[in-house]
């Protein structure tokens, strides 16, 4: 992906919509970070530059592309990146090992993204039939560190199953040829599987980690605590844009994947389509209906800092789960 080329289209387009709006030279600069490279599942950032809606609160975005919610946090502690989106358990273990300068002030999956892909009848229907199967996964997802949890949550354990690392883009040739009979995916890359499984002549058995009690957090809007401190105003001001936004492409996800082509016309229309599609089911659901778009409610970010502390060995009692966030952004 051509980083330099792709983050000079979001400069320009910002630049643009800021000037159409009138207020270029009163506009805040923010820079967002992603976790990942630019696609579907990252639509509102994209959103909220092409509509206007930053714009709309005195806000010029520049994004930087990632590599991972590691590598994410390590430039908001590093101040080179004021806000993004990241996994809270990734940020709850940096604070407690590295007492990173970070806080997750809003809540965008409110279910982890992790689950097994299986091909239909095979025998493989349910987390259980897992058991004495081969599972391929990628070496660097962090699906591998709750597969633990998972298994034993099923009386399993890892020795019950023969695990395989492979390159990210072979799980899915893996799983359509039977080199393996299940890969551990992410549920915002359904259609993807799901369109290559068709072509293959197979349909796949799709069974989501939440659904077997994997109760937690995950990917967050994360700021650095310099921003927060320094920028309250800013900060309060993104939040706002940015639920906007995470509404907006619910609501109107045609023109959301319009957007996002837009500003990286190296994505497709479909493609975009069907990530912001695979990706609405853990933005907007009973957890939502319940506590309400972006907020973290006290007794489910207990628990996942209680699954992510016994997912990475962490001592559960040397930091409280509400240390994690600060929700005074996402008031209104």
């Amino acid at each position: 992906m051509p980083f330099a080329r792709i983050t000079k289209r979001f400069c320009a387009a910002t630049a643009l919509l800021a000037a159409l709006a009138g207020s270029a030279s009163a506009a805040d600069k923010v820079v967002f970070q992603l976790d990942w490279l630019p696609g579907g599942d990252k639509a509102p950032i994209y959103v909220c530059i092409d509509k206007g809606f930053c714009a709309e609160e005195g806000l010029e975005i520049a994004i930087e592309p990632g590599r991972g919610s590691t590598e994410a946090i390590t430039r908001l502690a590093a101040g080179t990146s004021d806000v993004g989106s990241a996994d809270i358990g990734a940020l709850m273990a940096a604070k407690v090992q590295e007492n990173v300068g970070i806080t997750a002030i809003m809540s965008i999956f409110n279910k982890g993204p992790h689950a097994f892909f299986a091909i239909k009848g095979s025998g493989i229907a349910k987390i259980e039939d897992v058991k004495g199967k081969k599972v391929a996964t990628s070496p660097f997802t962090s699906s591998n560190v709750f597969l633990p949890l998972v298994l034993t949550d099923k009386g399993m354990n890892e020795a019950d199953i023969t695990l395989t690392k492979a390159d990210p883009g072979a799980l899915s040739p893996m799983l359509m040829t039977g080199a393996t009979d299940v890969i551990i995916a992410w549920m915002t890359n359904v259609s993807v599987f799901t369109k290559q499984a068709t072509a293959a002549g197979k349909e796949l058995e799709i069974m989501p980690w939440y659904a077997a009690g994997l109760d937690l957090y995950s990917a967050s809007l994360l700021a650095s605590d310099k921003f927060i401190t320094e920028r309250p105003d800013v900060a309060k001001r993104f939040v706002k844009a940015f639920k906007k936004s995470l509404e907006y492409v619910k609501s109107n996800p045609d023109d959301a994947a319009q957007s996002v082509h837009k500003i990286v016309p190296e994505l497709t229309v479909d493609d975009v389509k069907g990530a912001i599609l695979d990706t609405a089911v853990l933005e907007f659901n009973e957890v939502t209906e319940k506590d309400g778009l972006g907020v973290f409610e006290k007794e489910r970010l207990a628990e996942t800092w209680k699954r992510v502390a016994a997912a990475q060995k962490l001592d559960v009692t040397k930091m409280d789960a509400e240390a994690f966030v600060n929700r005074s952004f996402l008031a209104e």
